[in-house]
């Protein structure tokens, strides 16, 4: 039988979350590759669309929680960034933007600081 320490098991559990949300960053990133590769307002875009809005607003939902150990000033910065990513999905979504690569982007760089 394994023994391990407090500190291994949230070590893990921290790692396993980074490699949840590098993993629904990668799926936003591709669906909404798809949706700009479309060049129209399709169903491609409300599907990227849809799934982006719902992580951003999840990651909204936990930056807030006071159990959250990020830094107050990263948390407030992500939070920031997550807010621009939600309001361009909604000026998409009402076609008066199809700045699909600046929400590619700014989700990119996002993920690799997740390493």
């Amino acid at each position: 039988m394994y023994q391990f320490s407090y500190a291994e098991i949230m070590e893990d559990g921290v790692a396993d979350a980074k490699d949840r949300e590098r993993q629904v960053l990668n799926r936003s990133i591709e669906l909404l590759g798809a949706a700009r590769d479309k060049r129209e307002y399709s169903r491609e875009a409300i599907e990227a669309l849809f799934y982006t809005r719902r992580i951003w607003i999840r990651f909204i939902e936990d930056l807030k929680q006071p159990e959250n150990q990020l830094d107050t000033e990263l948390r407030a910065n992500l939070i920031s960034i997550a807010i621009w990513i939600l309001k361009e999905c909604d000026r998409i979504r009402k076609r008066q933007s199809d700045n699909f690569q600046g929400i590619i982007d700014v989700t990119t760089i996002i993920r690799d600081g997740l390493k």
